[in-house]
C-alpha cells in the first residue's frame, strides 16, 4: 500500500478503532494491582495512542503532501536527475522596455545599512578561509521605507575577499524559507551557502551574495509578500528596503536586474511574485514548490480588505493573462508527482508567458513538500538565476 493511498488510511483507521475498542473491553480485567495488570494497562494506552497518532499523521501527510511515498519518507530509492526545461532568453518585442526604470528614492529617506550581529561557519570541507569558502554574516535588516525589520544572514562568496576584487560589486539573491520558517534553516538544513559555493567553484554560477531570510517581516502574521492596506508593507520591504540596506553594507550591484529572489513554499510564491511585480529590481525569481496565488487563512488575515482587484493581482496566472508581461525571468520547480498540482500549474504558467518574460521549469519525478525534494532543486535554481542576473 502506498503511503498516500486511501487503502492505507482506512486500514490504519480500522486498527485504531479496534485497539480503542479492545482497550475499553479489557480495561476492567486489568484493574488489579499487580505488575502484570499495570504493564497491560500501559500497553493498552500506548497502543491506542500510537494508532491514533498514525491516523493523524497520515491525514496530515495526505493534506499537506509532506512525503509522497515510502521511499520519500525513509530516504530510500534511487535519486533521479533533476529535469530542467529553460526557454532561451526571448527577444524583446518592438516597443517593450528591456530594462525597466528604477523608481527614484523618496527625498530625505534615511540610509539604514544592514547591521552585523555575528558570523556562522560555512558548511564545507574546504576549510575556513573566506577567500576560499566565503563568509556568513548574521544581519539585522531594517526598512527605511516601511519601518519593518527582521534578522537574517548574508553569505559573501570567496571572490568578495580575493585580491583584485576590492572594488567589484556582486549580484545578490534573496533566499526565503517557507512560512513561518527560520532563516537559519537555510544554512543548517538547505545549506544554501555550501550549494552556492559548489556551483560557483564549478563555473555554473557567477559569484553572488546570498541574503537568507524568512518570508515575513511581520511575524507572527503571514502577509504573503503583499502590501496590506493599513497593515505591513511586506512587498515594499523585500523589493526596496532589503536591497537598499544590504547594498549600503556590502559591495552589491545596484543596476536593474542585479538582484534575484528564490524560495520554497510560501517563499517560492513570494519569489515569483516579487520578480514579476518588480522587474526593475529582480532579474529573476525561482519558486520551489511554491503556489501561484496568495494563501488566505488564519495566519494571513484579510490581505486584500475586500478588494477583488488586489486579490486578482496576487494571482500570478491572472497577471500573465491580464497584465503586460514583465521583463524578468521566472523558474517554477517542484515534483512531477507527490506535491500538489505542480505539473499542471507549471504548464499553465509557461503557456501563458510571453516575451519579454523568460521562463524555466525544473522538476524531480517524485517528491513531497519537504527538504529532501527542495534541496535537489537548489542547483538548477542557482544556475537559472545566474544566467539572468546582471553584475
Amino acid at each position: 500500500m502506498g503511503l498516500t493511498s486511501t487503502t492505507l488510511l482506512l486500514f490504519t483507521i480500522e486498527i485504531a478503532v479496534a485497539v480503542m475498542g479492545a482497550t475499553v473491553w479489557w480495561w476492567p480485567s486489568l484493574a488489579e494491582r499487580h505488575w502484570r495488570a499495570v504493564l497491560g494497562r500501559i500497553g493498552m494506552l500506548l497502543g491506542s495512542q500510537l494508532a491514533l497518532l498514525a491516523v493523524i499523521g497520515l491525514l496530515a501527510n495526505n493534506y499537506f503532501s509532506f512525503y509522497s511515498s515510502w521511499n520519500d519518507l525513509l530516504g530510500t530509492g534511487k535519486d533521479a536527475p533533476v529535469n530542467v526545461q529553460a526557454a532561451p532568453v526571448p527577444a524583446v518585442p518592438a516597443g517593450a522596455t528591456a530594462t525597466p526604470t528604477a523608481e527614484p528614492e523618496p527625498a530625505n529617506l534615511p540610509l539604514l545599512p544592514a547591521q552585523e550581529l555575528g558570523k556562522e561557519p560555512v558548511n564545507t570541507s574546504l576549510g575556513h578561509d573566506p577567500a576560499k569558502v566565503g563568509e556568513i554574516r548574521a544581519v539585522r535588516i531594517s526598512g527605511a521605507r516601511t519601518g519593518l525589520s527582521t534578522d537574517g544572514y548574508a553569505y559573501l562568496p570567496p571572490q568578495y575577499f580575493q585580491p583584485g576584487n576590492e572594488q567589484k560589486k556582486f549580484p545578490a539573491i534573496i533566499a526565503m524559507t517557507g512560512f513561518p520558517g527560520d532563516a537559519k534553516a537555510l544554512i543548517t538544513r538547505f545549506n544554501y551557502p555550501g550549494v552556492a559555493l559548489d556551483e560557483i567553484r564549478a563555473g555554473r554560477m557567477q559569484p553572488t551574495v546570498l541574503v537568507l531570510m524568512r518570508p515575513s517581516p511581520a511575524m507572527p502574521a503571514d502577509p504573503e509578500c503583499e502590501n496590506v492596506p493599513g497593515g505591513p508593507q511586506a512587498e515594499t520591504y523585500f523589493a526596496k528596503d532589503v536591497p537598499r540596506a544590504l547594498g549600503a553594507a556590502y559591495r552589491i550591484a545596484s543596476a536593474p536586474g542585479s538582484w534575484g529572489v528564490m524560495g520554497n513554499s510560501t517563499g517560492g510564491y513570494c519569489a515569483a511574485k516579487l520578480a514579476m511585480r518588480h522587474p526593475e529590481v529582480f532579474g529573476g525569481g525561482v519558486s520551489i514548490s511554491g503556489y501561484l496565488k496568495a494563501a488566505e487563512d488564519v495566519t494571513t488575515g484579510d490581505l486584500f480588505k475586500g478588494s477583488q482587484q488586489r486579490r486578482d493581482e496576487a494571482d500570478l496566472l491572472w497577471r500573465l493573462q491580464h497584465l503586460p508581461m514583465p521583463a524578468t525571468a521566472v523558474m517554477l520547480s517542484g515534483a512531477e508527482k507527490g506535491d500538489g498540482d505542480f505539473r499542471q500549474e507549471a504548464d499553465a504558467f509557461t503557456a501563458a508567458a510571453k516575451p519579454p518574460l523568460a521562463t524555466g521549469v525544473a522538476s524531480v519525478p517524485e517528491g513531497g513538500h519537504n527538504y529532501t525534494t527542495w534541496i535537489k532543486l537548489l542547483p538548477a535554481g542557482f544556475q537559472f538565476l545566474s544566467q539572468h542576473l546582471k553584475a
